[in-house]
This record gives structure tokens, sequence and C-alpha cells, in this order.
């Protein structure tokens, strides 16, 4: 082991001690002061609950940031993407725990952030699967400002049991960090680790039965930051767009899925609403150990699909195939057991 990766496993130890430290004090600030999620007949828990866990994460990401970019680590416009839009994502968001904000409000914070980073990025000007690269143009632009703000709401949609969404971060985020060492991107490598890091710390208080809610603070956050690597991943030839996407393919599917069949329904999006597959899962008698334990070992078989088709050209679209069909399987699973509501459910 070599002198730098040494002092970067030491980094990211740091990283992960901080952000449990600082979870605890937000969790004690969040009893003091009220700071609660409140069950109801949408939630998948029982009691009332610190939230803005997600507080941790975002201080201990945004702080190792501006460090990496002290000490050379991170490209300037990378570090301006990712922490000044990061900080407008976790204003919004730890604002919205303290007390809601109206919807409209949110997106445009999310809007302005994704618009800011992508420009910082370079935007998308072409798409790289397996051998085939697909120009975009300024259609790529308006795509990556759609597609970080969809990830930002869909991380934060799939925030609704223990575990799941710190869980997420550290598996798909772990395994992207890994595969972006292997393609030789250090600096992309390190960012995305640090986020894995904070989530480790946040997530030994997150784990069932969950001590404290990771919030919007720290959910819109996570989606916002992934989109943003993602593309600067894709931009610098590191690891293709595609492969984020299959990492994260079972957030991915379940939340894009969800969302369009409320739409087709004409129920209100921004509803809260127990329709994910991840949490109709529970019904037929589910914990959230054992769901979250089984998205968490869905990711590593992705992970592996991921690792194999980046690493050979020519098995991306087989890869990419096997992967949608997996997690599409597992959906339709879920759907069998525990099928989404129908319109006439709804209205009896």
């Amino acid at each position: 082991m070599t002198a730098e990766s040494l002092a970067a496993s030491v980094g990211l130890i740091l990283a992960a001690l901080a952000s449990y430290a600082l979870t605890g004090w937000v969790r004690n600030h969040a009893l003091k002061h009220s700071i609660l999620d409140h069950p109801n007949e949408r939630s998948s828990h029982v009691s009332p609950t610190p939230r803005g866990g997600g507080l941790a994460i975002a201080a201990v990401t945004i702080s190792g940031i501006v460090l990496l970019l002290a000490l050379g680590q991170v490209p300037r416009n990378l570090a301006m993407a990712l922490g000044g839009g990061g900080l407008l994502i976790a204003g919004i968001g730890w604002a919205d725990d303290r007390a809601p904000r109206h919807q409209l409000v949110r997106l445009v914070v999310q809007v302005v952030a994704a618009i800011l980073a992508v420009a910082l990025i370079g935007g998308l000007p072409s798409l790289r699967i397996g051998e085939s690269v697909i120009a975009l143009g300024v259609f790529g632009d308006v795509v990556a400002v759609l597609g970080v703000v969809w990830l930002t709401n869909l991380y934060n949609f799939m925030d609704g049991i223990d575990g799941l969404a710190g869980g997420e971060a550290i598996t798909a985020g772990g395994i992207a960090g890994l595969l972006l060492l292997r393609a030789g991107n250090g600096g992309l490598a390190i960012v995305t680790l640090l986020v894995v890091s904070a989530s480790v710390g946040f997530l030994i208080w997150n784990w069932p039965p969950a001590k404290i809610f990771m919030g919007d603070v720290g959910s819109s956050l996570l989606g916002f930051l992934f989109g943003c690597l993602a593309l600067a991943s894709e931009n610098t030839g590191a690891l293709p767009l595609i492969w984020w996407v299959v990492l994260f393919m079972a957030f991915v599917v379940d939340a894009t899925l969800t969302l369009f069949r409320r739409a087709i329904r004409k129920q209100k999006l921004y509803a809260a609403h127990r329709e994910h597959a991840y949490q109709r899962a529970l019904a037929p008698g589910g914990t959230h150990r054992a769901v979250t334990v089984a998205v968490l070992l869905l990711n590593l078989v992705l992970g592996l699909l991921a690792a194999v088709g980046s690493k050979r050209p020519v098995w991306a679209w087989p890869a990419v195939a096997a992967s949608l069909f997996l997690v599409a399987l597992l959906y339709w699973l879920v759907e069998r057991t525990s099928p989404m509501l129908t319109t006439r459910d709804l209205i009896a």
C-alpha cells in the first residue's frame, strides 16, 4: 500500500467516525427540539422517530470535498458542482425536515442546483454503452438536468424503511467507487467513497430498528451527488453513466414504475403513500431488516453485472438487459404477492 492510498484509507475511516458522531448529535438535537417523524396510516414505522440524520452525511461529505479540493485531489469545477449544488439541496432538505416547505419551492431549488452542477460538469454531450457512442449535443444537457432532478427526488421517495437509503449508498456507491479505481480515476473514486464513508457512519444509527431517520437533507443530497458523479464519470471516460444506472437499478425501477403508475391513475405524485415495491414487500409479513438486506444483496448481483459489462464492452448490452430483467422480475414478484391498490380499491 502506497503512502497516498494509506492516507486516503485513514481519511475515509475518519469520515465514517465523524458521520457517526454527528448523527448522534443530530439525534439529540432532534429529540430536544421535537424534530420527529410521527407515524400515520401510510408510515412504515410505529413510533415517533427523530429525523434529519442525513445532516451528518451532508456536513461530512461537503467538508470532505472542500478538503479534497484544497489538496488538489478533485477538479475545481467538480468540487463546485458537488459542494455548491449540494449545499442548496441539503439546505432546502434540512429546512423541509424542520418545517415542511411547498413542493414547488423544493423543486425550484433542485432545478437551480441541477443546472449549476450540469453546467460546471460539462453537460452530457454523449452517452457510451459498450462500443456504441450516442451523440446528444444540447439535448444531452436537458437530459442531464432532468436526470439529476429526478434522481434527487427518486432517492427521497425510496427512503421509506430502516437502512434502505443508507445501505443503497454504501453498496451501489461502494461498487461504483471500486470500479472508478479500476478505471484509474482516483479523484472521482475518492469523492464517491467519501459519500460511502459518510453513509456508513449514519447507517449505524439507522440500521433496523432505526434510532434516527435520514430525512430529506440526506436522501435528496445522496440522489443529487450520485447523479452528478455519474455525469462526471461519463464525461471523463472513467465509468460510463449506464453502469451507474445498473448499480442503482433497484431504486430507479421501483421509483419510476411506481410514479408512472400513479400518474396514469391521476394520483398526486408528491402525496405520501405506501405503493413502492419495497414498502409493499413488508405487507406479507416482511421486516425492515429482511427487505433492506434483500435489496443490498440484489445490489451485489447488479454490481457483478456492472463490473463484467464495463470491463468487456462486448458484454455491455447483455449485462444491461440482464440487470433490467432481474429487477423487473423481482418487482413483478412483489406485485403478485402484494399488488398495488386499484382505482376501485382507492374509491372504496
